[in-house]
């Protein structure tokens, strides 16, 4: 966002748009082998009266939380200009995620990265519309990704958007050949919400004289986000007959989360029901440079109570038993007034199941009560009636999670404390229909207790479709909640370390996964639930059935997720626990200790042979020796150094350096190549043939160290071989690559002074695109070494002062 008055400008960046489409080309169709890729769709479409075509490019919403990616446009349309050059043709905004979705738009992480003015945009309740010019002057008007097409059988939403720009054009005596012009010259496209209830119905309601397009954002058509301030979009709405988008604005961010909790009790601001706001600001996170983001807020109530009476109301119609979980006492009023308003009328229930009429339908319950959402929701507030408190049975908590979470230890610990029920899936064992015995018992454990753990991995929502609908066929009135390890996608590293570290600690102590026995084709099968991995979503089925979602973190400890969850639990369903005060740290810690050493499995399935794509794991139907797994081999040995460290060295050194020298640093922060792990090779397998006494070495090292021991019972794939001290003398780069040029040392106290295999030790930086490999750093030093860094050789350098040193860390990096 420009902390100026003035509009901000960019022009097409063509080698920046270039840069991008390789990446996307590159995914195009990518069947994603490792759970942090990514594929890209790309689909054509012709745009009405212009010989152009544009590139529509989308993107699975979940792979908007890995890092890395060519871009982050969600609704993206690409061209070429005359003169055969790439061209952003539309630009929607960054991916923009709940408050607390990501790690990213975590309070405690926003407080940090973020800076002010936050300007709290209203969410307006429709569906996007994009606008831009194009080269020929034809103006283009699109949804996310779809320029429409109009047909006698469906009109689409680019097609109704297009009308609703022609009568706001109108409205200020403008043109679309003015609207194109002026658009282009700016290099923006203009976003906007399509809010017509007669054209399709969302949850909030717009009368007639409120219908339109709510313009409430002008973006730069470049890369990397860039966008108008909120008062220079409501200036451009003015001008050209939009609508505009009610927005505030404060300067410090506890005043937007006091506001936010506050706004949230009743989903009303205004006067008005709201779905929630977007909060624009700057943030300094990724790219260690202030950038324009978004995050969002949205208010649960009154928007699922009026989701939730919609629901009811096609299920009235179509024959079926409303079911709901909240609001009970309204929405069974509601469910009586909606039979009575359907009774007999035909035409009303056909055009209920088309989506027209609901919130005629809503709103007559509402005045003929006197009350409005955010009044009931206020009074339930008050009453108690919206809580769980007078819950004291028939809960069932559903882990989501992958291998290695810890979701069996925070669940031994809860039995250990409260004496709850426990199912393991894998304890299950008969051969057909596993899924339903698995719902059957634990039915049957909760007739003997008021709260029982379905432990499983339940990571996908088929698995959590199951369990739910199976239980509630007979404990019609149990409770859902969501044990949610968030897996983060740009947090998939961490997690990776954290879950594979617990599953080869224990051995060969879990029903599934003999760590200490088949150690070698584990990875593989945790790398499929990560990769399987669907995360929780309050407002979509079947996980709009959970009555409170619980989200964990499963790179914490047991300890800090089992308080989590006791806690949350405590506050939500304070009956549940009797007379049983909440357990002290001493209480908890204990029942940790207890789960961790008590567990002990009396039921195990083999691992049959390697695993297929889909990782299944089977029990043999008789015993019978396993053929032997491929064993990974070390691909490389290497010094790995603290990322966080070399970040920091670089923004430092940048920071002070004359501009002409940044220009290749710049373009790896804004288009992310800068790499996200840094190390120093000291010798490959390919290059084990020149090197073969190194490599020797290298690998004795490492099968010495990676061998069990008499207190480690199985073979350690990631052992640490040595530290080694990392002398930083400068950095070296050309319009490719960019390195660090170093030197080794022993580590702290002592110990050997390691070789590298490469005449120019170094740590590579980053590639200006995805054909350059980082091996390519040899080449360049090599270059820079009989030439030196002279700038018209196309080679340049900073040297950085004395002293400039790092400590790392020796290990040999597996082949994937």
């Amino acid at each position: 966002m420009a902390r100026a008055q003035d509009a901000p400008f960019r022009p097409q960046d063509h080698a920046a748009n270039r840069e991008m489409l390789r990446g996307l080309e590159a995914h195009k169709g990518s069947s994603k082998k490792r759970a942090d890729d990514f594929s890209a769709k790309k689909s054509t479409f012709s745009v009405t009266g212009s010989s152009i075509t544009v590139d529509s490019w989308r993107m699975q919403d979940w792979d908007y939380k890995k890092p890395n990616l060519p871009t982050y446009a969600r609704g993206l349309f690409t061209t070429k200009n005359s003169q055969g050059q790439p061209e952003i043709a539309v630009r929607g905004y960054d991916k923009f995620f709940n408050e607390g979705e990501v790690t990213e738009t975590e309070f405690r992480n926003v407080e940090t990265q973020t800076r002010g003015p936050y300007e709290l945009s209203v969410k307006e309740n429709g569906c996007i519309i994009f606008m831009a010019g194009l080269e020929d002057g034809t103006l283009i008007v699109c949804s996310k990704h779809s320029t429409g097409a109009r047909t006698d059988v469906e009109v689409s939403h680019a097609d109704v958007g297009d009308q609703w720009v022609e009568k706001h054009l109108a409205s200020v005596g403008k043109t679309r050949q003015d609207f194109a012009r002026v658009l282009r010259e700016l290099n923006v496209t203009a976003v906007a919400e399509l809010c017509d209830d007669d054209f399709e119905e969302h949850v909030l309601r717009y009368k007639p004289e409120a219908a339109g397009l709510y313009l409430h954002g002008l973006n730069l058509n470049v890369p990397d986000f860039a966008t108008y301030p909120h008062h220079l979009v409501d200036k451009f709405a003015d001008e050209w007959g939009m609508k505009r988008t009610m927005y505030l604005v404060k300067d410090d961010i506890e005043d937007v989360k006091a506001f936010l909790r506050q706004t949230a009790e009743t989903g009303n601001y205004d006067g008005r029901d709201t779905e929630g706001f977007v909060i624009r600001c700057q943030s300094k996170h990724g790219t260690r440079e202030w950038h324009d983001w978004f995050f969002k807020y949205k208010f649960e109530e009154p928007y699922l109570m009026y989701r939730q009476w919609r629901e009811c109301t096609k299920a009235v119609i179509n024959g079926r038993e409303p079911r709901y979980k909240k609001h009970k006492q309204i929405t069974e009023e509601y469910i009586d007034f909606a039979r009575r308003k359907l009774h007999g009328n035909r035409e009303l229930a056909k055009q209920y199941n088309q989506n027209h009429g609901i919130i005629q339908m809503r709103d007559d319950f509402l005045e003929s009560r006197g009350l409005s959402g955010a009044d009931i929701i206020r009074k339930e507030n008050a009453s108690g009636l919206f809580s769980n408190e007078d819950t004291v049975k028939d809960i069932v908590l559903v882990p989501v999670a992958t291998i290695g979470c810890g979701k069996t230890t925070v669940a031994l610990a809860l039995v250990h404390l409260f004496g709850w029920g426990h199912v393991q899936n894998d304890n299950i064992t008969v051969k057909k229909g596993k899924p339903q015995a698995f719902a059957n018992a634990c039915t049957h454990t909760l007739e003997e207790a008021p709260a029982m753990i379905a432990d499983r991995n339940n990571h996908q929502k088929r698995e959590r479709k199951q369990i739910m609908d199976d239980i509630s066929k007979t404990v019609y009135k149990a409770k859902y909640v969501a044990l949610h390890y968030r897996h983060d996608r740009a947090n998939y590293d961490n997690i990776r370390k954290a879950t594979r570290e617990r599953v080869l600690s224990r051995g060969d102590n879990h029903q599934t996964i003999q760590a200490a026995s088949k150690g070698n084709i584990i990875v593989e099968i945790m790398e499929g639930f990560m990769h399987r991995f669907e995360p929780v979503n309050a407002y979509t089925p079947p996980d709009d059935g959970f009555d409170s979602i619980i989200d964990l973190d499963p790179v914490a400890t047991s300890r800090e997720n089992l308080e989590t969850v006791i806690t949350h639990l405590y506050n939500e369903y304070p009956k549940l626990f009797g007379e049983q005060e909440m357990p002290s740290s001493e209480d908890m810690d204990a029942a940790i200790a207890a789960a961790m050493n008590d567990y002990i499995v009396d039921i195990k399935h083999e691992i049959q042979s390697r695993p297929s794509n889909n990782h299944q794991i089977t029990k043999p139907k008789t015993p019978q020796p396993s053929p032997k797994p491929k064993v990974p081999k070390v691909e490389y040995f290497a010094v790995q150094l603290p990322a966080t460290l070399i970040r920091t060295l670089l923004d430092t050194t940048f920071q002070h350096t004359p501009p002409h020298l940044t220009k290749l640093y710049t373009h790896l922060l804004t288009s992310r190549r800068i790499q996200s792990e840094f190390h120093v090779t000291l010798c490959h397998r390919a290059s084990a043939g020149q090197h073969p006494t190194l490599w020797s070495h290298l690998n004795d090292l490492y099968t010495n160290a990676s061998a069990p021991t008499p207190t480690r019972a199985f073979t350690d794939p990631d052992p640490k071989l040595g530290s080694a001290k990392v002398s930083i003398d400068r950095i070296v780069w050309d319009d490719r690559i960019m390195a660090f040029v170093v030197r080794l040392g022993a580590g702290d106290g002592g110990g050997e002074v390691w070789t590298c295999a490469n005449r120019v030790p170094h740590v590579t930086v980053g590639t200006a695109s995805v054909e350059v490999k980082p091996k390519e750093s040899n080449d360049l030093l090599l270059r820079w070494e009989r030439e030196g860094a002279r700038g018209e050789n196309g080679v340049w350098e900073v040297v950085l002062p004395p002293g400039v040193e790092v400590e790392g860390t020796v290990k040999g990096v597996l082949t994937r």
